[in-house]
């Protein structure tokens, strides 16, 4: 299952939930046919999740989710994709920096869609030695604070940022393109928040 934590709402996700007002004024019919054609739209590829498209469709998704729209087969499912076992949605899995223990989260239910153990053992491998590698560096931007009052830590944060770009890179070109022969799409995340990696900082 993939890891959740309570919180108290942030700035951001209050523009969230404001973008998603677009899709909660749309009936059933609409959101599950815009749903389908966006999802057939992604097939085949490998896709940021700071795509504007990609953004559009997790809006569009939370909302037919909470709605039961893919139990109630308003419309089919999108050629090449089938139904995740979470929640029944077509699937569609991102990762995030946590993959090698999580493995690949549902963009509908935010669930493990794919497990780490049903990956092919290759991916599995690869997938876990690369988180295994961006731990520590994402962990510097959590470090006590004994630790960030060391003199230096401003640059060991840098070099982090830096570190994690890299990562980032070799995960998209070197690990997420081989996914696409075991799932029909997938998405990646593309920035560390905390490290105040963004999206424009990958550069491929």
């Amino acid at each position: 299952m993939a890891e959740t934590h309570e919180h108290s709402e942030t700035p951001a996700d209050r523009i969230w939930r404001e973008y998603g007002q677009a899709f909660r004024a749309f009936d059933d019919i609409t959101l599950a046919r815009w749903c389908s054609q966006t999802l057939g739209q992604l097939h085949g590829k490998a896709w940021r999740m700071s795509h504007p498209l990609v953004a559009s469709l997790r809006l569009a998704a939370q909302v037919a989710h909470e709605r039961s729209l893919w139990q109630q087969r308003l419309v089919n499912a999108p050629m090449g994709y089938p139904l995740a076992e979470c929640c029944g949605a077509p699937l569609l899995p991102y990762m995030t920096r946590d993959v090698g223990e999580h493995g690949l989260c549902c963009i509908h239910c935010n669930e493990t869609a794919v497990p780490v153990a049903q990956l092919p053992e290759s991916v599995k491998a690869a997938l876990t030695l690369w988180s295994r590698k961006y731990a520590p560096v994402h962990e510097v931007a959590h470090w006590d604070e004994k630790r960030t009052r060391q003199p230096g830590y401003e640059r060991k944060l840098e070099d982090a940022a830096q570190r994690a770009e890299e990562l980032l890179v070799e995960l998209a070109e070197g690990i997420v393109p081989s996914l696409l022969e075991t799932v029909p799409a997938i998405l990646w995340e593309d920035q560390d928040e905390c490290l105040e990696v963004r999206p424009e900082d990958v550069e491929m």
